[in-house]
């Protein structure tokens, strides 16, 4: 008997595939790329879904080893559909929270005008070190003991 292929039979397990790897390169880039497999991975499901309907409808046209195969690539896209989409969750909290911080801090700038990146560094500076003058330092005379030692190291050299 002459068993047709079903139409989702290579092309939904390679977007399946495709999505699972560019997901997986794509956590490297902070989840901006995760965008593009995760739309891989929609259309191989849906695909696949239409090819399942249609084996379904009629069995004997369709070859068993190919709805395996659309089933398989099926079972892929739902885990890159997943796996993607945690992926794109993750980097727009991580762009959200960094958003927050960034905007916070320049309107701390801009509520308050006068303060600069260099107080910041002058206030902890002033508190945590002392500053030495010329005046604190005591210059202690040397004593006979050592001004007798000198002396006889200087005559013993000559």
């Amino acid at each position: 008997m002459n068993y047709n292929k079903l139409s989702a039979d290579p092309l939904a397990l390679v977007l399946g595939i495709l999505a699972l790897v560019i997901g997986i390169a794509g956590c490297c880039c902070y989840g901006i790329t995760a965008i593009i497999p995760l739309i891989m991975a929609i259309i191989g499901l849906v695909t696949a879904n239409k090819s399942l309907r249609a084996f379904a409808e009629n069995p004997e046209a369709y070859d068993p080893q190919s709805r395996s195969n659309v089933n398989t690539a099926k079972i892929i896209n739902i885990i890159a559909i997943v796996m993607n989409g945690l992926i794109v969750l993750v980097s727009i909290l991580a762009i959200a929270f960094y958003g927050t911080m960034i905007s916070s801090a320049f309107l701390e700038g801009l509520n308050n005008p006068d303060y600069k990146v260099e107080d910041y560094y002058d206030e902890y500076e002033s508190d945590s070190l002392e500053v030495w003058e010329d005046d604190d330092y005591i210059i202690e005379e040397e004593s006979g003991i050592e001004q007798a030692e000198e002396t006889e190291i200087d005559s013993l050299s000559n």
